[in-house]
């Protein structure tokens, strides 16, 4: 549930507010965690029933103003934000099943019993205050904008069954944010920007012995520079960016401890592109080429490799046409790549690069004078067999198989 109020305190201040909050309890009997033994493809994987709960709520709070001192104006913003969460688990231990990732075999169902209890496991409270402005200078042809942030972070976690903290976190970090736009021409803008932040730490995963463990704070930088054309009734944005940031990893792989032991830097170009160059004709797309590395790593080998789960070159393009003998009609087609993925931090195991065709069509009308929108849409239309991408821990996610999406959205 999300709440998002604003009021006009004068012609150029507006007072904000967002209120939101969600609570999820789940339960589940499922087999989790396949682990691969071999490059046969033969996997060990464990049966569990599962109950975990997660509530959170947020409240975020500020001010935005227009003013002009002499020539140059200001676009002024003060905002303050507080968020909560809190996860509770259990599981209740089945047998173990041994299979092949290329052969599946098919297992009798298990009657795994429920866990006795669901334990707190972490709570988490984020807190801070930003302050920025937007100088515009000579009708904003060049436009400067620094900001700062303070940022608090308290983060919990505990042993099941125990309800004093097992670890406790408490950190803060003013980070600073700074960014520059000029506008030599009237279609062209060049920006470039560089902004810090303080981010909740990484939580374990389910294969490693501290599971659901929140780690310790980190501070992420990242630096932006491009240029931006609106032309020929079509946006195009050509950036390079590094961002570089810690993260979690398995000490010695799947069961082992889950900590703080590895540094990432992202480097990168990517092009975007988005208009309608014809009245009836919609086209997006976009590509990114990647150097993920890690600079830092406990993993014997690891430093200096690709980062797991990163793909060297990413490709989306996108189009929609209207039916000019049925306007209300539209078909849309869609193609999405991406490259190799290294499934480990020495990079001795990968997955293949990917390609998906998804087509759909929406039908515009009125039922009983309310707005209606019908949807169809078949994702991975070509049947296309793939591993879709990888987490930090090496899990291995499937891609979606050919899927067909039915739907209607009524305006009240």
């Amino acid at each position: 549930m999300l709440l998002h109020t604003e009021y006009d305190l004068a012609d150029n201040v507006t007072w904000f507010t967002d209120l939101g909050g969600s609570s999820a309890h789940v339960s589940r009997l499922s087999e989790q965690v396949p682990q691969v033994t071999n490059n046969n493809g033969d996997v060990s994987s464990a049966v569990g029933n599962y109950r975990f709960t997660t509530s959170r709520y947020t409240l975020a709070t500020g001010v935005r103003a227009d003013v002009e001192t002499g020539s140059v104006t200001h676009k002024l913003s003060a905002q303050t934000s507080y968020y909560r969460d809190r996860q509770a688990t259990g599981i209740g231990n089945g047998t173990a099943i041994n299979s092949n990732i290329y052969n599946p075999v098919s297992s009798p169902a298990q009657n795994v019993a429920a866990p006795p209890s669901v334990y707190k496991r972490s709570s988490t409270a984020l807190s801070g205050i930003a302050l920025a402005d937007t100088l515009g200078f000579w009708n904003d042809a060049l436009q400067v904008t620094g900001g700062l942030r303070y940022q608090q972070i308290k983060s919990d976690n505990f042993v099941p069954g125990n309800s004093a903290p097992s670890s406790s976190y408490d950190k803060n970090a003013i980070t600073p944010m700074v960014g520059v736009v000029v506008k030599p021409w009237q279609h062209v803008s060049l920006y470039a920007n560089y902004i810090e932040g303080l981010s909740k730490g990484d939580i374990a995963p389910a294969n490693a012995s501290n599971p659901g463990q929140v780690l310790s704070p980190y501070k992420s930088k990242q630096y932006e520079a491009g240029v931006k054309v609106d032309a020929l009734g079509t946006i195009s944005t050509l950036s390079v960016f590094q961002i570089t940031k810690p993260s979690g990893a398995l000490v010695n792989g799947a069961g082992s401890e889950f900590v703080t032991a590895n540094e990432q830097r992202n480097r990168g170009i990517e092009l975007d592109v988005v208009g309608s160059p014809l009245e009836d004709l919609r086209l997006t797309g976009g590509v990114m080429l990647l150097d993920a590395e890690l600079t830092k790593s406990v993993t014997p080998g690891a430093q200096g490799k690709r980062a797991p789960g990163t793909s060297r070159f990413q490709a989306n393009a996108g189009v929609e046409y209207d039916l000019p003998f049925l306007r209300d009609l539209t078909l849309n087609a869609n193609v999405t790549h991406n490259g190799k993925q290294n499934v480990n931090t020495i990079n001795t195991q990968s997955i293949p690069s990917w390609t998906t065709v998804d087509f759909g069509a929406r039908y515009k009308t009125r039922i009983y004078n309310a707005p209606t929108t019908f949807r169809a849409d078949v994702l991975n239309a070509f049947d296309r067999n793939y591993w879709s991408g990888v987490t930090s821990f090496s899990t291995v996610s499937q891609g979606t198989p050919r899927t067909l999406m039915l739907s209607v959205a009524v305006d009240f």
